[in-house]
């Protein structure tokens, strides 16, 4: 027997070929759901169907996130909503922007990344240095204050 299918249901052949919702993480979405709220008593409902977007405010946005996020910030104290949620809202906007033909695309100029170059480039010097161990710092190392840091040129 399928295990998409239960052979007592014949509905479960059609449904089991339908766009999944029950591979979303509901938790997640909640999330996405109090971001889009946010937007929503700032900017208005669904503003971005109507007077459409600019692909940089989105990109800048994204970006800010994402970097805050990686920084080490969790949590955006503007909206006290966790910066990943807040960038992947801005996505949710920017697809639905998209998908709705409201986006003003402002980026630059194409300019192609040649990422099989930079992957061989990259491999190639990891290889060079496979004989060394450097210690990678986290952020769970402690931080040395700057004045107590010496490098050598006092």
């Amino acid at each position: 027997m399928n295990e998409t299918c239960k052979e007592s249901n014949p509905k479960d052949k059609i449904g089991s070929k339908k766009a999944p919702m029950s591979t979303l993480p509901a938790g997640v979405l909640a999330e996405i759901g109090v971001a889009m709220m946010e937007g929503k008593a700032k900017y208005g409902a669904f503003n971005y169907r109507i007077a459409g977007i600019r692909s940089s405010v989105y990109y800048d946005a994204l970006m800010r996130h994402i970097m805050a996020w990686w920084e080490g910030e969790d949590i955006d104290p503007a909206s006290g909503l966790p910066h990943v949620v807040k960038a992947l809202s801005t996505l949710v906007v920017l697809r639905d922007a998209q998908r709705n033909g409201m986006v003003n695309d402002d980026r630059p100029p194409i300019s192609p990344i040649d990422y099989d170059d930079l992957n061989a480039k990259t491999a190639a010097i990891i290889e060079m240095h496979k004989d060394k161990s450097p210690r990678q710092y986290t952020r769970d190392d402690p931080v040395v204050p700057l004045e107590e840091r010496t490098n050598g040129t006092n």
